[in-house]
């Protein structure tokens, strides 16, 4: 498929029309190039988390570390693993809140804050109880990162681009995830504490580098459209859009299509409470897959792979601390290519295509898991145990494909602009608690039936590839704003295309002319 055939596929015929034909690559247009490279630096925002994830994995084959938090095990283990997911699980509505109220931007900024507070105890902590406090905090640096930076590269990015950058922010995560692996698999050498203080410390060096990203990346046109500055969204169209073009009808067609979908949802949709969410039957829908989404993310048996990755090798007899973490390098760089590979094609291959590949390849995986695993236990003959190995990467490689790149991206997609920030809440919420009864729960199951627990997650994908073929739609060649037709009808279609005023998020009246506006 041509690189014009995706773009069609991608924003649909109609926007597709009006994008410049001049066949110049966005990297040589300054206005593009500048708008991708902070909405890019933005999802190295998503690597802390994937970094604490991969951390905490690597951690627990650290003799030094062990020894400092007492040799945890079963319960303790899991909380100290799942306590990030509390505070996040609180956080994730105030974050809802900051990013209708303050921008998008703004409530992001905030996450700063509790990333440096979380790195400053995890490293410098002097007994078990600081540590613990510090991943506490961790959770709610992850929880205005992802609550925010996902919808302002959503927002912002430009039409053809949307699907890839979004897509691209959770692949942060294995970012995260790579450089936690080998700065541990470096620092087991060192003979004290610092061969885990210095992993614990460099969890913010990521945020720290994408802060040039957040720093130049602008401000959501459709946040500003929301609070009655209609002028600076079609500004930011124009400029960042356009590429200065004043008269481009991109421009006016997105700020037209944005201004429609706010008054179409202020007519229909008097308020924007967390009720909202469940009163109609497209709100239904979205709400079910956003929940469903969620929690099959972690309830796949990626939480196992991802958090207790060093017990699961030494149940297949893997036991040397050298060869744990060297595997788990290699895993976190095995992730990374195959997510940025599916980030960069999800507008070519569409969102269902790649959700039912991941599901029928990860289900066929767990199921060989289970039984070179099963083998093992009453065998105890090490080339089975090796042999779980490469089919450890095939899973990881099918969740990558679609969990990975669309867990945060297809849930921005469907929600409408009243509610896609409660619905990203919504979403990582249902994330959090998957994610804690994974990382509290799997420890406790583990050490009572050992491979047994595997058959479990077959079962489990079973139901994930039922609710994603019936349920799941396929959103691409749909705008944002377009969305609406998938879940709401041809209503939404009528009133996308039809001119007039604004009314914003919140029902108040925008009381300005398109037409004027365009023209000023």
């Amino acid at each position: 498929m041509g690189y014009k055939e995706v773009q069609k596929k991608s924003v649909g015929a109609e926007l597709a029309s009006l994008l410049p034909d001049d066949g110049i690559p966005f990297y040589r247009k300054k206005h593009l190039l500048r708008l991708n490279l902070s909405l890019f630096c933005l999802f190295l925002l998503s690597a802390s988390d994937g970094y604490d994830g991969t951390l905490m994995n690597g951690l627990q084959a650290l003799p030094h570390w062990q020894d400092f938090m007492g040799h945890p095990t079963g319960a303790w283990l899991g909380f100290v693993n799942a306590v990030t997911s509390l505070l996040a699980f609180v956080t994730y509505p105030i974050v809802a809140w900051c990013n209708n109220k303050i921008g998008r931007k703004k409530t992001l900024g905030i996450s700063y804050f509790w990333v440096v507070l979380a790195v400053a105890l995890q490293a410098a902590a002097n007994n078990s109880t600081s540590f613990v406090l510090g991943r506490l905090f961790i959770g709610a640096s992850a929880a205005f990162t992802s609550g925010a930076a996902p919808i302002l590269i959503t927002e912002t990015a430009y039409p053809t681009h949307r699907g890839i950058l979004t897509a691209l922010y959770n692949c942060g995560w294995h970012v995260g995830s790579l450089l936690a692996a080998w700065t541990i698999f470096g620092t087991r050498v060192i003979d004290n504490n610092w061969s885990w203080r210095i992993p614990a410390l460099l969890q913010c060096a990521l945020p720290v580098i994408a802060l040039v990203g957040y720093v130049t990346a602008p401000e959501s046109p459709r946040w500003l459209a929301s609070q009655e500055r209609l002028e600076e969204a079609r500004a930011f169209l124009v400029k960042y859009h356009a590429g200065g073009d004043e008269i481009s009808p991109l421009a006016a067609f997105e700020l037209r299509e944005i201004v429609n979908s706010l008054a179409l949802e202020a007519q229909h949709h008097k308020s924007s409470s967390w009720l909202d969410m469940f009163r109609s039957r497209g709100n239904l829908h979205r709400s079910f897959i956003t929940i469903t989404l969620g929690v099959f993310a972690q309830w796949n048996g990626v939480g196992i792979v991802s958090y207790y990755l060093a017990p699961v090798l030494s149940s297949v007899g893997i036991t040397s601390v050298a060869n744990q973490t060297m595997i788990s390098g290699f895993l976190q760089l095995w992730n990374l290519i195959l997510s940025l590979f599916a980030a960069f094609n999800v507008d070519r291959f569409g969102r269902r295509p790649l959700f039912l590949v991941s599901c029928f390849g990860m289900l066929t995986s767990y199921i060989v898991i289970s039984g070179l695993a099963g083998s093992f236990a009453n065998t105890n003959n090490s080339p089975t145990g090796i042999a779980v190995i490469p089919f450890l990467f095939i899973y990881y490689g099918f969740y990558d494909i679609a969990f990975t790149p669309l867990l945060v991206s297809y849930t921005c997609e469907i929600w409408q602009y009243n509610l896609r920030a409660k619905g990203l809440a919504l979403g990582m919420n249902s994330t959090r608690v998957a994610l804690f009864f994974n990382t509290f729960v799997n420890p406790i199951i583990l050490d009572a039936i050992a491979w047994k627990y595997y058959i479990v997650y077959c079962v489990i994908l079973v139901i994930i590839t039922i609710t994603i073929w019936f349920w799941y739609p396929e959103t691409n060649g749909y705008t944002l704003e377009e969305m609406a037709v998938i879940f709401d009808g041809k209503i939404a279609d009528e009133k996308l295309t039809s001119g007039g005023t604004v009314a914003g998020a919140e029902g108040k009246n925008v009381g300005t002319d398109i037409a004027h506006v365009e023209k000023a």
